[in-house]
């Protein structure tokens, strides 16, 4: 699938903002390379999720047009800082504006008080945005091949190893798992959300998990709820999970990571 032909009614009004954020950043492509080369080396993404037991990826999240609301207010360090304590592998931060209240700024805010290698997630379009993911400071960036042409994944994900970062890439089907298998991805997160109905099924990870090749960390995204949720995840192989609104809305966000991971 294209990433200027998607035409699915819940994902083009997000695709739309996006490509509007990417042609003005484009106004500045130099600035932004340029910011992007001094930023260093980024921490190692693949590295963190390469643990004994289960690695847990947890979100900073404010809402989403599945879950509406979660935490308009919360603070990005505070509540990043709790996942780091429960034993975080990583942090995920969503930075798209317009459909999840995110920025480029929550990103950059946590990178820098933080230890643990962190997540740009995204609609990324464009090898711009990971120019801009790098400068503010992520160390790894989400790649959706539903809204990727294979030329244009294929391209990203080079893009992404230029600056030593890390593509995670997302499928959710077994098309879209052949297609990441086959761009060489290190790094393969199947979602159990639909992309059309937004409704979520476990049995998605666990059914696609064989197809993935050994030597490729594996990521369950979506619908992580409970330690019971985590061990089933655990159990079908996958290296880390990717949680969510059950992180942002837990009463203790430190102990709920915790008690996500499972031993070896």
């Amino acid at each position: 699938m294209a990433d200027d032909s998607y035409d699915d009614p819940m994902l083009e009004p997000i695709l739309e903002s996006t490509r509007s954020r990417v042609a003005a950043l484009r106004l500045r492509a130099d600035e932004v390379e340029a910011a992007a080369v001094r930023s260093g080396s980024p921490r190692n993404f693949i590295g963190a999720l390469r643990v004994p037991g289960l690695g847990v990826i947890a979100e900073v999240k404010r809402r989403s047009p599945s879950a509406g609301s979660i935490a308009l207010d919360l603070e990005p360090v505070k509540l990043a800082s709790a996942y780091e304590r429960g034993g975080a592998a990583a942090i995920s931060v969503l930075t798209e504006p317009d459909h999840f209240s995110g920025s480029l700024g929550d990103l950059s805010e946590v990178g820098a008080a933080t230890s643990t290698p962190v997540l740009r997630k995204d609609f990324i379009l464009d090898p711009l945005q990971v120019d801009e993911a790098r400068a503010a400071g992520a160390d790894a960036v989400l790649l959706i091949a539903a809204i990727l042409s294979d030329q244009v994944l294929a391209g990203l994900i080079n893009h992404v190893r230029r600056f030593g970062m890390t593509a995670l890439v997302e499928a959710h089907d077994s098309e879209e798992l052949r297609r990441a298998v086959d761009l060489g991805a290190e790094v393969i997160g199947v979602n159990n959300r639909d992309l059309v109905s937004f409704e979520v099924d476990l049995d998605t990870s666990i059914r696609l998990r064989s197809h993935i090749p050994t030597g490729v960390v594996t990521v369950a995204e979506s619908g992580i709820n409970s330690p019971d949720d985590a061990r089933r995840m655990h159990e079908a192989g996958f290296d880390a999970v990717l949680v969510g609104t059950a992180a942002v809305r837990a009463e203790d966000p430190a102990a709920f990571v915790a008690a996500l991971e499972q031993p070896a």
